[in-house]
């Protein structure tokens, strides 16, 4: 665990950089050690929701614990029950210390914020099922993907 919070050290100061800001504008934050994140809440200049960077997550609300509709659901893919966006956002802080300053630039290429970023969709499996937080499966590091 260590080195993976050596290793996203980068994102991580982004995340502290914008929180550290939002403190100025009313922001509050608060450790979570569950999500091994600082969390801001009431960041007030983005689009109400979330934003992991490194072990830092910023948000608009009061609390994380609250439920959100999965990117499948919102975009009409698939019917899902409600997640809760601290459980996404920590899959997000696993992602970051895995893949350290990678994240960024695969997170992108990925599509960035969308439905297809294969990202997001392994943020929301951990979110509804507790595991998958990972964004490739076994099966497509095995098989390139191809059933």
């Amino acid at each position: 665990m260590a080195f993976g919070v050596l290793w996203t050290l980068p994102n991580t100061l982004l995340g502290l950089l914008a929180g550290g800001i939002g403190l100025t504008m009313g922001a509050r934050a608060r450790w979570r050690p569950r999500e091994l994140a600082l969390v801001f809440a009431r960041m007030p200049w983005f689009s109400p929701g979330a934003l992991t960077l490194g072990n830092v997550i910023l948000h608009t609300g009061d609390s994380l614990d609250v439920t959100c509709a999965t990117y499948a659901h919102r975009a009409g893919h698939a019917i899902e029950p409600q997640v809760l966006l601290t459980d996404h956002e920590r899959a997000h802080v696993y992602q970051y210390m895995v893949l350290g300053p990678l994240f960024l630039p695969l997170y992108l290429l990925c599509g960035g914020v969308s439905v297809h970023n294969r990202f997001e969709r392994a943020a929301d499996r951990y979110a509804c099922h507790g595991a998958g937080w990972w964004p490739y499966s076994r099966d497509e590091a095995i098989g390139g993907g191809r059933r």
